[in-house]
C-alpha cells in the first residue's frame, strides 16, 4: 500500500514541526509549503530521506500549492498571525487563505482538509483576529464538505511565543500584565498535534469543530505566576488597567518591531474566556488525553532560571 500523500501549509512552524513527526510515524508522506524552506531543513530529520518535500510557497501563487493538493489525501492548514504587518492582514491570512485552499479541495480528490483554528473564532467579536478566524472556519466549511476544523486554546510549548516571552520579562520587579482574570485552558504542542492525527484518522467527522485544551483552566495571572515559580523568581504580578493598556499598544503598533500587544488583543483578553465550550466536540472525543502544562513547561523554562538546570527549586 503506497503512503498516503499530505499537503501541510505552515508546516514550518511551531505546531508544525510536531506534526511532521507525528505524521511520519503513521507513514505518511509529507508536502510541506512555507516560506524560506532554507531555514526548515531541520524538518528533513523528522524522516527517512523522501518523505519529506519543503515547497517555498509564495501565499499570492496557489499554481503549485493546487498542483499539490489534486495528488494529496490529505490537506492541513496551519497559518496564522498573532497581529497584523503591512504586508500581512488577518482577514488575507485567516479567511482568504482557507477559502481558497477548500476549493481546491473541492476539485480534487482529497479525503479530509483539517483547518486550524482558535477558541474564540466569533462573527460578533470585537477583536478582528477572532473574526478573520471564524470568516475562516465558515469558509472552510461552506466550500469543502470534508473539513474538519480544530480550535486549540493557548498552545504551549518549547518554541512557543507565552512561556518564553514572560520568562524573558522575568529581570523585571514588576511583572504588569492585561488580564489578569482572563482565564484560558493552555495546551501543550504536542497534544495539538496528537489531536491533529487523531482528527485524520477518525471516521465520518466531516464538517465537526473540535474544542480542544489542556487539563486546566487558569487565570492569565496565576499562568503568570506560575512561570515565575517554575523559575524560582520571585515577582510582583499586577494588573495593567485595560485603558492604559489600549494606549501601550497603539504607541507600540508605531515602532519597527514585535509588539508584546496589539491593540487587537486587548480586545479579545476583555471578551469571553478562552476555554472550551459545550458546544462542539473535544480532546476526548478523540481519545487524546491532555498533559500537564504547568508540570510540562519546567522542562524548557529551567534555561530562564538562574543557575540554569542545575538550579535548586524552592
Amino acid at each position: 500500500m503506497k503512503n498516503q500523500i499530505c499537503t501541510i501549509l505552515g508546516g514550518g512552524g511551531f505546531i508544525g514541526r510536531y506534526l511532521v513527526r507525528n505524521l511520519t510515524k503513521k507513514n505518511y508522506r509529507s508536502m510541506i509549503f512555507t516560506r524560506n524552506t532554507f531555514q526548515k531543513g531541520y524538518l528533513k530529520t523528522q524522516a527517512t530521506p523522501g518523505s519529506i518535500e519543503l515547497i517555498n510557497w509564495n501565499p499570492n501563487n496557489f499554481d503549485e500549492l493546487k498542483e499539490s493538493i489534486k495528488n494529496s489525501d490529505i490537506v492541513i492548514n496551519l497559518i496564522g498571525i498573532l497581529y497584523e504587518t503591512r504586508k500581512q492582514k488577518f482577514m488575507n491570512i485567516h479567511a482568504g487563505i482557507p477559502e481558497a485552499i477548500s476549493k481546491i479541495c473541492a476539485q480534487s480528490d482529497v479525503k479530509k482538509f483539517i483547518h486550524v483554528s482558535a477558541i474564540g473564532a466569533n462573527e460578533n467579536s470585537k477583536s478582528l483576529y477572532q473574526r478573520s478566524k471564524f470568516q475562516g472556519e465558515i469558509k472552510a466549511l461552506t466550500n469543502f464538505k470534508n473539513t474538519v476544523i480544530i480550535r486549540p486554546s493557548v498552545v504551549c510549548g518549547t518554541e512557543d511565543n507565552f512561556t518564553n516571552l514572560f520568562s524573558k520579562l522575568s529581570f523585571l520587579p514588576i511583572i504588569p500584565i492585561v488580564g489578569m482574570r482572563y482565564n484560558f485552558q493552555p495546551i501543550l504542542v504536542s497534544d495539538v498535534a496528537d489531536a491533529i492525527v487523531k482528527a485524520i484518522e477518525t471516521k465520518d467527522n466531516h464538517g465537526k469543530i473540535y474544542e480542544i485544551g489542556g487539563p486546566q483552566v487558569i487565570s492569565f495571572g496565576d499562568m503568570v505566576k506560575s512561570i515565575m515559580k517554575t523559575l524560582n523568581k520571585k515577582r510582583f504580578v499586577v494588573e495593567m488597567p485595560m485603558s492604559l493598556a489600549k494606549i501601550q499598544s497603539s504607541v507600540m503598533s508605531l515602532l519597527p518591531i514585535n509588539p508584546i500587544l496589539t491593540r487587537d488583543q486587548c480586545e479579545i483578553l476583555s471578551e469571553a474566556d478562552n476555554v472550551v465550550s459545550n458546544n462542539h466536540l473535544t480532546l476526548q472525543d478523540l481519545n487524546v488525553k491532555p498533559s500537564d502544562i504547568e508540570e510540562a513547561m519546567k522542562k524548557w523554562l529551567w534555561r530562564y532560571r538562574d543557575g540554569g538546570q542545575f538550579a535548586k527549586v524552592e
